[in-house]
């Protein structure tokens, strides 16, 4: 069986040209509307659940909070949300999380609800539990008693981590890889005496020593995708080292789970 893994991007932080803010402004941009249209549905699939535990916890319903969470997606897509938006007003996340609270105010006085459908596509809450990585749910308990903005940035931390989960497994689909990253993927953040290597080299065929070396760069590879993403939410390069650490306490508290080593 040949076995390998996925070799390291050469420019993975070299420079910030599709950043989160960049995708805000393109949709400004003659002739780019379509393209921009495309980048901020991409936005929407991996930024969503935040946005939905968030309204969740303040106290709406599941249907309202799905409700909800579409109409403020629809905003950014028509352009009226984030047109003022300025890297150097902070983080992304916190544009987002701002954006939102101001969104809710706004709407509370409306009161207006777009039909679910149309051009962001939503499940519901119990399929969401169920899609969602098991080892970056955010438990019941914790919906249901942790503030509202905890519980954002909660889910923003695996929403972070899930993307670059999704992205290191279509690298290895992509090269006929897929049963070592099914094996591998659960060992990407355990401890040294949480792994059998015996076990893992038997499952993929492989000496144990060849099962070190590939977790090894499973890891490295991994590492690599999540500073992208983070990277993609920062001002600068400065700032994805702050991010990352602050992501990780904030998962590793609400789930009891490491996004990364």
């Amino acid at each position: 069986m040949s076995v390998a893994c996925p070799q390291e991007s050469q420019n993975a932080l070299t420079h910030f040209a599709t950043t989160r803010w960049s995708l805000i402004r393109q949709g400004h941009i003659p002739g780019e509307e379509n393209a921009a249209n495309n980048d901020l549905a991409k936005l929407c699939q991996i930024y969503w659940r935040p946005i939905f535990t968030f309204i969740y916890r303040r106290g709406h319903s599941a249907p309202d909070a799905q409700d909800l969470t579409q109409e403020f997606f629809l905003t950014i897509f028509d352009g009226t949300l984030l047109q003022s938006a300025d890297p150097k007003l902070g983080r992304f996340r916190s544009l987002l999380l701002r954006s939102l609270k101001n969104f809710l105010i706004d709407t509370a006085v409306k009161r207006g609800r777009h039909k679910r459908g149309g051009q962001v596509q939503f499940v519901s809450l119990e399929s969401w539990m169920a899609d969602t990585a098991a080892q970056l749910a955010i438990p019941m308990a914790a919906l249901e008693s942790s503030p509202p903005e905890a519980l954002f940035d909660v889910g923003w931390a695996a929403a972070v981590a899930e993307e670059a989960l999704c992205r290191l497994r279509i690298e290895c689909e992509s090269k006929g890889r897929r049963r070592v990253y099914e094996v591998l993927q659960h060992y990407l953040t355990a401890e040294r005496e949480e792994i059998s290597y015996e076990n893992l080299s038997r499952a993929l065929g492989v000496p144990e020593q060849t099962v070190r070396n590939l977790l090894h760069k499973f890891r490295r590879r991994y590492r690599a995708l999540l500073r992208e993403e983070v990277a993609k939410t920062v001002e600068s390069e400065a700032n994805v080292d702050e991010e990352i650490r602050y992501l990780c306490a904030t998962l590793s508290a609400g789930t009891g789970e490491r996004p990364w080593k």
